[in-house]
């Protein structure tokens, strides 16, 4: 092996350790928040799909499925950056809940999702960008993304509840963007190709 190439290799691998060292300690932080925050949101999701389900509101329950679906993405694309990043997960408890009627699970998810699009997730994109760590950025950014998805298609579904058209629903498997129709070619989020999407039943 030529020495030139075993130096460009050693530099490589310092400027990875050294962009991972200078993450700042707020963004780990914010990334084990959001890791707890799409894992209960993953788990009260289903928990409101088997409600729907019970309620006779199919496409509902499809949303919450679809949903789940992409904020597990995203719990789990959040823990391999904290790791990425020389970080550590941070152990926690799924929060207690117990399902309410649908039409009161659309209103708080719609909250829920407001508030991560509008002010958490755009907090730590902030942070993130101060810290030049892209790996944390790209997480972000692609849960940010999908959480404005959500907000529209639980408000669409909230004032169209017990009339809802039977649309089917769509989940990227990289990113967790959730559609009810498939782009042409790539992601809208991600830009990964079509083929990444997962129908949801």
């Amino acid at each position: 092996m030529k020495k030139s190439f075993i130096i460009q290799i050693g530099a490589a691998l310092a400027a990875v350790i050294s962009a991972q060292a200078s993450v700042s300690p707020q963004t780990l932080d914010n990334l084990n928040t959001a890791y707890q925050g799409e894992s209960n949101a993953a788990h009260r999701y289903e928990a409101f799909a088997k409600k729907a389900d019970t309620e006779g509101f199919t496409y509902a329950a499809r949303l919450f499925r679809a949903a789940a679906k992409a904020e597990a993405i995203h719990r789990d694309t959040h823990q391999k950056v904290i790791l990425e990043l020389r970080g550590k997960v941070k152990s926690f408890k799924l929060d207690e809940l117990k399902a309410g009627p649908t039409a009161e699970n659309l209103q708080a998810s719609i909250k829920g999702e407001g508030y991560e699009r509008d002010k958490m997730y755009p907090e730590f994109l902030t942070q993130a960008k101060l810290d030049g760590a892209k790996p944390a950025l790209r997480t972000f950014l692609y849960a940010q993304k999908a959480e404005a998805e959500h907000a529209k298609l639980y408000q669409d579904a909230l004032d169209n509840l017990g009339k809802n058209a039977d649309l089917p629903l769509y989940v990227c498997k990289v990113c967790g963007y959730t559609v009810t129709k498939l782009p042409a070619n790539n992601c809208g989020s991600c830009r990964e190709p079509v083929g990444n999407y997962e129908r949801i039943n």
